[in-house]
């Protein structure tokens, strides 16, 4: 379910939509429009309140957009150009070119809502932030914001397994880089870490086992790699408890298609950040890392 909701959800982040709608409310620069409109739903919060809950970027990178964005655009003007961007770049990406959307896509709304109706947002405050806002009525949007409501749920259970294991955001990404999924430069220039940073925290992993001089992951660093990104999916499962295996096999094979037509489109790129499966890969091909 991640590898398909995940996509759906990407598309705010990379489609020229959204970018064009914070531009058009005021706000300046990418990461601008990254920062308030991931954080919006908790409000005009501070570059405190971002660093801790995003938890993997360099702070650096969150001060010079925070708090400065709300002096442009309220949360709620943030919020209704990220949603209506996401919508339209979804109906673009999905439909057939006279808006007309694929079958099906009210049934999947209907199988997230039952999914995420409920869902345990306790020490997730991302996930708590974005369940607690309104559905939207149209269908394409209604998909969107369910599907981020799953994707920060499992993010936040992510950055807490993370905390557990006393795992730095830096570190996060090192780790990822490590085990051979990403490259230093794509995360390190998207999480906006200095060299000095990345090495220290290299050296840190180094010095507890977990990594070798050569770059590489130790068998203690796989193991746990392993484990984190298996808790991970045990916090996620609540969703997917509730709906039941049949139904979320046929939420499933309804997604499908969208997330190949979303990578057909090239409006996410191979080389992300997120570590997303490119087109055509499975599961297996890649372990995502949420951080």
């Amino acid at each position: 379910m991640w590898h398909l909701l995940e996509v759906l959800h990407a598309v705010v982040y990379f489609a020229p939509e959204p970018i064009a709608a914070y531009k058009e409310i005021g706000l300046r620069g990418f990461w601008m429009g990254y920062f308030a409109s991931r954080s919006a739903s908790m409000g005009a919060v501070t570059a405190a309140v971002v660093d801790a809950s995003f938890y993997n970027f360099a702070p650096r990178l969150v001060h010079r957009a925070i708090p400065d964005a709300w002096d442009y655009a309220s949360p709620d003007q943030v919020l209704r150009a990220r949603g209506e961007g996401a919508g339209v770049a979804l109906t673009r990406i999905l439909g057939d070119g006279a808006g007309r959307l694929p079958g099906g896509v009210g049934r999947a709304v209907d199988l997230i809502g039952v999914a995420v109706e409920g869902i345990d947002c306790t020490g997730r405050p991302l996930a708590a932030a974005h369940a607690a806002r309104p559905v939207p009525d149209e269908p394409v949007r209604a998909l969107w914001h369910l599907a981020t409501v799953v994707r920060e749920h499992r993010g936040d259970g992510h950055v807490a397994m993370l905390v557990g294991a006393e795992i730095d955001g830096c570190q996060a990404h090192v780790l990822q880089v490590a085990s051979g999924a990403t490259t230093r430069p794509t995360l390190q220039a998207a999480r906006g870490w200095e060299d000095i940073e990345w090495d220290a925290a290299e050296q840190a992993l180094v010095d507890r086992g977990w990594m070798d001089q050569g770059g590489g992951l130790t068998p203690a660093g796989r193991s746990l790699r392993a484990q984190i990104e298996q808790d991970t999916d045990r916090l996620a499962s609540e969703p997917w408890r509730r709906l039941g295996a049949e139904r979320t096999q046929a939420l499933a094979e309804a997604l499908a298609p969208w997330v190949a037509a979303v990578h057909a489109s090239g409006a996410i790129p191979q080389a992300n950040p997120m570590v997303l499966p490119v087109a055509g890969a499975t599961p297996a091909t890649t372990t995502p890392d949420l951080a």
